[in-house]
């Protein structure tokens, strides 16, 4: 007999984003049964179904965006460098849990590159990228900063300079972040940056 699958977005998560789905499986008799898998759920104002790079090829919106992410790093080693480096400088230290194939933390990444946000970011934050691969890398590291659970990608947590998570209501809500406009990423890293900036300037 044959089955239908049936992809169903996880409860309380809109259709956009890197993000968490279940599929769940329908048999011909009736019978259903669930189970917990990773899918990449295509945002709103794209109809492509896959977030690797390679799907944006000439397209030059997220194809030309940086891929920050490396898998080959100990994540470990760089989140305890960034830490003590906070903590000596009285930055904020900025962990970015991501991978190169999901759109929105190449997306975020682009927005950091451009020159007002990159000199709040070098002014103000101790930056670190930390691949994720598909939810399944580095989660231990993620659990070890304070963030129980990863729901998209990228997952953004800041920490005070002694170690304490500021941004805690909102780590989960740059899975996003490609749709984002630069105004109000500007002003979010602004606004924790823990300096006297006026938000939009």
């Amino acid at each position: 007999m044959r089955k239908l699958n049936i992809v169903l977005l996880s409860a309380g998560f809109a259709l956009s984003g890197c993000v968490k789905a279940a599929t769940t499986t329908v048999g011909a008799a009736g019978k259903t049964s669930a189970k917990t898998t990773m899918a990449v759920v295509a945002p709103s104002s794209n109809s492509a179904a896959n977030h690797d790079g390679d799907s944006h090829k000439g397209e030059k919106h997220h194809g030309d965006n940086p891929r920050p992410f490396d898998a080959a790093r100990n994540a470990q080693q760089d989140v305890d460098i960034a830490l003590a480096s906070a903590r000596a400088s009285g930055k904020n230290a900025l962990l970015v849990f991501g991978g190169n194939w999901c759109h929105d933390s190449r997306g975020l990444a682009a927005k950091f590159e451009a020159p007002a946000l990159a000199a709040i970011i070098e002014d103000h934050y101790v930056l670190t990228w930390i691949d994720v691969g598909r939810r399944d890398r580095n989660l231990d590291v993620l659990r070890g900063v304070g963030v129980d659970d990863i729901y998209g990608t990228p997952t953004v947590v800041i920490l005070s300079p002694n170690g304490e998570i500021i941004n805690e209501d909102s780590v989960h809500d740059w899975r996003t972040a490609d749709s984002k406009s630069f105004e109000e990423t500007y002003d979010y890293f602004v606004g924790f940056a823990g300096a006297d900036i006026e938000p939009g300037k």
